[in-house]
């Protein structure tokens, strides 16, 4: 029997619209209005042909986890004019080139980054929109393979990332612990999310829930779900499970 995170028979199109089906019925169930939640396609592993062919449905925000594919991609489809953001964990050494296709940096967990893509941004010209990765923990504690910044700590890295002009800080970012439910870790998060936008009111955008997970992210206060699996389908298992 297909799950919630099982993409529905049929084309990309009737994937796209199951999906945003499903999250406009997330959002009315919380009493929220089906436009305050963002669609974020995660095309990891995915073709440029697969994107173009999102993109020609209408959707304009696509999300990497490497710096490698997401430029490649951004320039191949540069005609397109989409927007692009990095969700995977990104290394000092590679900010130049996530600067210099425009992307949304969702993974920024530490100040040696923050310093760095100020720097990089600075010296561009522009200003680099960013999010602070949040690790909500779980059963084992803080799970270093996803990523993210102890949730104590994320109010001091908000204020950093404040600081630098040329940096915007978004909001926070998550991904649901393992072994774990993931509505009461979005509660956590929603709380920290909160704690942020009293210091930092431009702060106020919360990007959680995946193709399984989106509609206890979406109760939570999610305005932005990334969603991979359900919108294109499963991935070769040496790609590894995704959002």
């Amino acid at each position: 029997m297909s799950g919630p995170a099982d993409p529905p028979a049929g084309s990309l199109a009737d994937s796209f619209a199951a999906v945003r089906q499903r999250i406009a019925d997330a959002a009315r169930a919380a009493g929220r209005d089906p436009s305050s939640v963002a669609l974020l396609a995660v095309s990891k592993t995915r073709t440029a042909d697969a994107v173009a062919e999102l993109a020609a449905l209408g959707q304009r925000e696509f999300a990497e986890n490497k710096v490698q594919e997401l430029v490649a991609k951004a320039e191949q489809l540069a005609d397109l004019g989409l927007r692009w953001h990095l969700v995977g964990q990104l290394q000092r050494n590679k900010a130049t080139a996530v600067v210099g296709v425009g992307a949304v940096v969702q993974s920024v967990d530490r100040v040696s980054l923050v310093e760095r893509l100020a720097g990089v941004a600075e010296r561009a010209g522009t200003v680099t929109e960013v999010f602070v990765q949040v690790d909500l923990g779980g059963p084992e504690g803080v799970d270093a393979a996803r990523g993210g910044l102890a949730a104590d700590l994320v109010p001091e890295l908000a204020d950093a990332v404040a600081e630098r002009p040329a940096l915007r800080l978004r909001g926070l970012m998550a991904v649901a612990p393992r072994g774990e439910e993931p509505g009461p870790a979005f509660a956590r998060l929603a709380e920290l999310a909160d704690r942020v936008r009293r210091d930092h009111p431009g702060a106020v955008e919360l990007s959680a829930g995946m193709s399984g997970d989106l509609e206890q992210a979406i109760a939570a206060g999610a305005t932005t779900v990334r969603v991979g699996t359900a919108l294109f389908g499963p991935r070769p298992l040496a790609s590894g499970a995704g959002p």
